[in-house]
């Protein structure tokens, strides 16, 4: 049977299996909000690694809905046996871009306790789609050729080796895997608010 006739959930392993493997020796860490990205992300990186994943999530206490979130995701680790910590952030004083600070704040957070906790790395759940957003972003403000780029696959920050490994898997199909597997995953409702530059 060729790749193209395999079950989606399983082409898309073998691609994660593929670009996770190997893995930055040590213990790994993983972003994870609780959207579908993330979610695939973590299930996906534990079979990969298990044994060497630790799950973040940042509750900014922007929305009501954000400690729930946190806790499901807190509820998934423990049924699947991974280390979880939820970092709280407070920080929110109502002026200026809310996207970019609790941006910051999350990077912030999680490359402290990273550091703290001996990680040798934290992978994020970025996929093509979000290159693309952020291709189109930085068109729009007329960037420059050397500035029309998508996301990198891997950048230091704070100290920090960030990875991106779903940058050549599609929302679309991670979600597809989710389904495949039975595992939710809770939708920001920010994701669809037009005022936000990337949502339009």
């Amino acid at each position: 049977m060729t790749p193209t006739d395999r079950p989606a959930d399983l082409v898309l392993r073998d691609l994660v299996r593929r670009v996770l493997t190997p893995l930055p020796a040590g213990p790994v860490a993983v972003a994870v909000s609780g959207g579908g990205d993330s979610m695939a992300l973590l299930h996906l990186a534990h079979a990969v690694a298990p044994g060497r994943i630790a799950a973040l999530t940042v509750d900014h206490g922007l929305r009501p809905e954000s400690a729930t979130e946190a806790a499901q995701v807190a509820a998934f680790c423990v049924a699947h046996g991974i280390p979880h910590t939820t970092l709280q952030w407070r920080g929110w004083e109502g002026r200026g871009n809310v996207q970019a600070h609790a941006r910051d704040a999350r990077y912030s957070l999680m490359a402290e306790w990273a550091t703290a906790n001996g990680m040798a790395a934290i992978l994020l759940g970025h996929t093509a789609d979000d290159s693309a957003e952020t291709f189109v972003m930085r068109l729009a403000r007329e960037a420059g050729v050397d500035g029309l780029s998508g996301m990198a696959a891997d950048f230091h920050r704070a100290g920090v080796l960030w990875l991106r490994p779903l940058l050549a898997a599609h929302r679309a199909d991670l979600r597809g895997y989710l389904v495949a597997q039975g595992i939710p995953w809770a939708d920001d409702p920010s994701n669809d608010d037009p005022r936000y530059a990337r949502v339009r």
